[in-house]
């Protein structure tokens, strides 16, 4: 019998004042762009995504986890996209943070030395706002959020139920 599986990626969670801007942008955005709106509780910004993960490498993922280096860093999200090619509306920093690139990098990098696989694509910074949107272009400018980001997290993506 083969061993439980679950899809599991490192995100940097919003704090609620975060989440609230965000739910905003989203109202805002919601009558020119449809789509799905992302349930609020589960907006994030994915650092690595792991995927499809034997949950008997639990152990070594958390210890990549708890020996990753990093810096407390303010990301300023100010502005919204649009990805054509999966019809997603997006949030994002004009200017990422180095202390950001730093993370991810040391992440990567500490996920290939413990041999545990994950999407190698190039990082692109963002936020989730809707899913199969048609927005009217160009999307407007809101007001900037100051995220202060002091951690990230395991995240276990729970299908239908969203990420927890």
């Amino acid at each position: 019998m083969a061993a439980p599986h679950a899809r599991l990626f490192f995100a940097l969670w919003p704090d609620r004042a975060t989440r609230r801007s965000l739910a905003q942008w989203q109202q805002a955005l919601q009558p020119i762009c449809g789509g799905r709106a992302m349930h609020i509780d589960d907006v994030h910004l994915t650092l690595a995504f792991l995927g499809d993960t034997p949950l008997d490498r639990l152990d070594p993922i958390k210890g990549v986890a708890a020996d990753a280096s990093g810096s407390p860093f303010n990301l300023r999200v100010d502005q919204a996209q649009y990805w054509r090619h999966n019809k997603i509306i997006w949030a994002g920093a004009a200017e990422i943070p180095r202390a950001l690139e730093s993370v991810v990098g040391d992440l990567r990098d500490r996920l290939t030395q413990a041999s545990i696989p994950f999407d190698p694509k190039p990082s692109v910074p963002h936020i989730t706002l809707f899913r199969n949107a048609r927005p009217t272009l160009p999307l407007p400018a809101l007001p900037a959020i100051e995220w202060a980001v002091d951690a990230f997290v395991l995240v276990r993506s729970t299908g239908g139920a969203g990420p927890r």
